[in-house]
C-alpha cells in the first residue's frame, strides 16, 4: 500500500496522541501470519520498543495452545485475549494464561455475537467467568444498531470494541454509523478500541478490494471532535476527510491524552505500516 504523501512542512507531533496506539493483530486478515511468524515479528517489535506500539499480542482463545508452543522459557508476551469461543472455554483460556509465566493477560475482547442472550445477559455471563479479572474487558456489539444497548450495561473499566472493516463489504460501517457509535461511547465516558480495516492513516478507497477504508488518524480526529462536544455530523465529517493536510491540521488542535482516554487502541495486522505512515505525515513519536 502506498502511504499518503507528506506535507511540505511536516507538522509537529501531538503529544500523547499516538503512544501505544497499535495492538499487534498479525494473526488476522489480510496478513494472517502463521503463529510462528507472528510471534517472531512481535518479539522483534518488543525488542525495538517503538512507542507507537502497545506491545499487546491479539490472540484468539482457541489458539492459545498454538501460541504457547513456540515460546521459549525466557520470552514473555502480553496477550490481548479474544473470546472467539464465547463463554465456553473462556475460563480454561484464562487459567491457561494464569499458570504460564511466559504469558500475561493485558485485556479481554468479547464478540457478543458469540454469546447467547441479550447484551445484559451476555455480559453478565462473561462477568461470571472472569470474576475479579483485573484487566479491561471490551465488548463488541453484534451490530452497530446495538451499540447504545451495549453501552448502557457496561460497568467499571469495561469498554466497547468497534469493528471498522473486515474481509467483506458488509463489515465496514458507514461513516454515520461509526460516528454515532463514537459519540455514544464518548458521551457515556466509555472507552473503546477498534478492530479491522484500519490499514492506512487516512480514509481511502482500495482498488484491489473495492472497499473504502476508514483511516486510523480519521478515527483519532473523530474521537477528538466527539470529546470536544461536536455534533454527530461534525464527527462524521472527520471520518470522511481524505486530505491528509486537513486531517493533520485538525489533529494538531487536539488534546492527545484526552482523546486517548476514549480511544484506547486499534488492532493492526501490520505493525510497520502505521509507524511508516505517521513518519511520512510528520506525526511519528519516536
Amino acid at each position: 500500500m502506498t502511504p499518503p504523501g507528506p506535507s511540505t512542512t511536516p507538522p509537529a507531533a501531538v503529544p500523547g496522541l499516538l503512544a501505544g496506539l497499535v495492538d499487534d493483530a498479525g494473526l488476522f486478515p489480510p496478513t494472517s501470519l502463521h503463529m510462528a511468524d507472528a510471534l517472531r515479528r512481535h518479539l522483534a517489535d518488543q525488542a525495538a520498543r517503538h512507542p507507537m506500539l502497545s506491545h499487546r499480542f491479539l490472540c484468539p482463545a482457541s489458539r492459545l495452545a498454538e501460541l504457547r508452543g513456540p515460546l521459549s522459557g525466557g520470552q514473555r508476551v502480553r496477550v490481548g485475549l479474544i473470546a472467539d469461543t464465547g463463554v465456553d472455554g473462556l475460563a480454561d483460556a484464562l487459567a491457561e494464561i494464569r499458570v504460564d509465566p511466559r504469558l500475561e493477560i493485558a485485556l479481554l475482547e468479547v464478540p457478543l455475537a458469540a454469546v447467547p442472550g441479550d447484551e445484559k445477559g451476555a455480559i453478565a455471563a462473561v462477568r461470571a467467568v472472569t470474576g475479579g479479572l483485573a484487566v479491561p474487558s471490551f465488548f463488541e456489539p453484534a451490530s452497530y444498531d446495538r451499540v447504545a444497548r451495549t453501552v448502557q450495561v457496561l460497568e467499571g473499566d469495561e469498554g466497547l470494541k468497534l469493528r471498522c472493516g473486515g474481509v467483506r463489504a458488509g463489515l465496514f460501517p458507514s461513516a454515520p454509523s461509526l460516528a454515532g457509535a463514537i459519540v455514544t461511547a464518548v458521551a457515556a465516558s466509555v472507552a473503546f478500541k477498534a478492530t479491522a480495516g484500519l490499514h492506512e492513516a487516512i480514509r481511502h478507497h482500495d482498488p484491489h478490494t473495492g472497499f473504502t477504508h476508514h483511516g486510523y488518524l480519521n478515527l483519532l480526529l473523530a474521537t477528538g471532535e466527539a470529546a470536544a462536544g461536536a455534533e454527530p455530523y461534525d464527527v462524521r465529517t472527520a471520518l470522511e476527510l481524505t486530505d491528509p493536510g486537513a486531517v493533520i491540521a485538525r489533529l494538531r488542535r487536539l488534546d492527545g491524552p484526552r482523546v486517548r482516554r476514549s480511544l484506547v487502541s486499534y488492532g493492526s495486522c501490520s505493525t510497520a505500516t502505521p509507524i511508516e505512515q505517521a513518519r511520512e505525515l510528520g506525526l511519528e513519536e519516536g
